[in-house]
Protein backbone atom coordinates (compact mmCIF):
# COMPACT_ATOMS: atom_id res chain seq x y z
CA UNK A 1 0.00 0.00 0.00
CA UNK A 2 1.26 3.48 -0.83
CA UNK A 3 2.07 5.85 2.02
CA UNK A 4 -0.29 8.46 0.55
CA UNK A 5 -3.22 6.03 0.44
CA UNK A 6 -6.32 6.74 2.49
CA UNK A 7 -8.29 4.09 4.28
CA UNK A 8 -12.03 3.83 3.68
CA UNK A 9 -14.76 1.38 4.52
CA UNK A 10 -16.78 0.12 1.57
CA UNK A 11 -19.65 -2.32 1.87
CA UNK A 12 -19.99 -4.76 -1.03
CA UNK A 13 -22.80 -7.08 -1.92
CA UNK A 14 -21.62 -10.50 -0.67
CA UNK A 15 -21.54 -12.05 -4.15
CA UNK A 16 -19.64 -9.08 -5.56
CA UNK A 17 -17.16 -9.24 -2.68
CA UNK A 18 -16.58 -12.95 -3.31
CA UNK A 19 -16.02 -12.29 -7.02
CA UNK A 20 -13.54 -9.52 -6.21
CA UNK A 21 -11.64 -11.76 -3.77
CA UNK A 22 -11.45 -14.52 -6.38
CA UNK A 23 -10.31 -12.07 -9.06
CA UNK A 24 -7.66 -10.70 -6.68
CA UNK A 25 -6.37 -14.20 -5.95
CA UNK A 26 -6.30 -15.22 -9.62
CA UNK A 27 -4.61 -12.03 -10.75
CA UNK A 28 -2.25 -11.88 -7.76
CA UNK A 29 -3.40 -8.32 -7.08
CA UNK A 30 -4.88 -6.80 -3.97
CA UNK A 31 -8.57 -6.11 -3.72
CA UNK A 32 -7.63 -2.45 -3.17
CA UNK A 33 -5.72 -2.33 -6.47
CA UNK A 34 -8.67 -3.81 -8.35
CA UNK A 35 -11.16 -1.39 -6.77
CA UNK A 36 -8.84 1.59 -7.30
CA UNK A 37 -8.48 0.70 -10.99
CA UNK A 38 -12.26 0.34 -11.37
CA UNK A 39 -12.88 3.72 -9.72
CA UNK A 40 -10.22 5.38 -11.89
CA UNK A 41 -11.86 3.94 -15.00
CA UNK A 42 -15.31 5.14 -13.91
CA UNK A 43 -13.97 8.64 -13.23
CA UNK A 44 -12.19 8.72 -16.61
CA UNK A 45 -15.44 7.73 -18.31
CA UNK A 46 -17.26 10.52 -16.45
CA UNK A 47 -14.60 12.97 -17.59
CA UNK A 48 -14.99 11.80 -21.19
CA UNK A 49 -18.78 12.17 -20.95
CA UNK A 50 -18.48 15.69 -19.55
CA UNK A 51 -16.02 16.64 -22.29
CA UNK A 52 -18.42 15.33 -24.94
CA UNK A 53 -21.25 17.34 -23.41
CA UNK A 54 -19.09 20.48 -23.33
CA UNK A 55 -18.15 19.97 -26.98
CA UNK A 56 -21.84 19.77 -27.94
CA UNK A 57 -23.05 22.57 -25.63
CA UNK A 58 -23.57 25.00 -28.49
CA UNK A 59 -25.54 22.65 -30.72
CA UNK A 60 -29.18 23.56 -31.19
CA UNK A 61 -31.63 21.72 -28.97
CA UNK A 62 -33.96 19.24 -30.62
CA UNK A 63 -37.14 18.18 -28.88
CA UNK A 64 -38.27 14.58 -28.92
CA UNK A 65 -41.22 15.58 -31.10
CA UNK A 66 -38.89 17.27 -33.62
CA UNK A 67 -36.66 14.21 -33.64
CA UNK A 68 -39.65 11.97 -34.43
CA UNK A 69 -40.80 14.34 -37.20
CA UNK A 70 -37.31 14.33 -38.73
CA UNK A 71 -37.06 10.56 -38.59
CA UNK A 72 -40.47 10.20 -40.19
CA UNK A 73 -39.69 12.78 -42.88
CA UNK A 74 -36.51 10.90 -43.77
CA UNK A 75 -38.26 7.54 -43.94
CA UNK A 76 -36.48 6.19 -40.86
CA UNK A 77 -39.72 5.34 -39.06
Amino acid sequence: MLAASKRSTVYFDPDLHRALRIKAAHSQRSLSDIVNDAVRLALREDEDDLSACDARAHEPLLSYEELLRNLKANGKI
